[in-house]
């Protein structure tokens, strides 16, 4: 069958055509976003959000277009191999453990929690109290 990602592209935009469906009516039947569906029809895989959905996209849009999935991505093992491992930003301070001797003194909080609650319902007591509603 087919051996790159740009011939599956080729395959999958030359039987939408042959279907007479426009690539807006292949959105609304498959609920992925039309830049992903050209993506996908241009063979370049980059542009989607990961492997794992590339692999899904192709999965839904071959099922959608009536072209055996299972067997396209047995026919290609190449291209749908497992995933390369990716690195993520995660952003500043997500990376450190809770509760660590950095985080400074994770008590303090609490103690004052403990501390205010008692007083607080002391206070409405006898505001309750002083204007006799109790």
């Amino acid at each position: 069958m087919a051996n790159s990602l740009q011939d599956i592209g080729h395959s999958f935009r030359n039987r939408r055509k042959e279907m007479n469906i426009s690539l807006k009516e292949a959105e609304n039947g498959t609920s992925i976003r039309m830049s992903y569906l050209q993506a996908i029809e241009e063979g370049c895989p980059e542009r989607l959000i990961s492997p794992v959905y590339a692999q899904g996209f192709l999965k839904q849009y071959a099922i959608f277009l009536g072209i055996d999935a299972d067997q396209l991505i047995a026919d290609n093992p190449d291209l749908f191999g497992k995933p390369a491992k990716q690195e993520f930003d995660y952003g500043i301070g997500t990376l450190e453990p809770r509760g660590g001797s950095s985080g400074g003194v994770s008590w303090l909080p609490s103690a004052v929690w403990y501390l205010a609650f008692p007083v607080v319902i002391l206070l409405a007591y006898y505001f309750a109290k002083y204007l006799e509603v109790v």
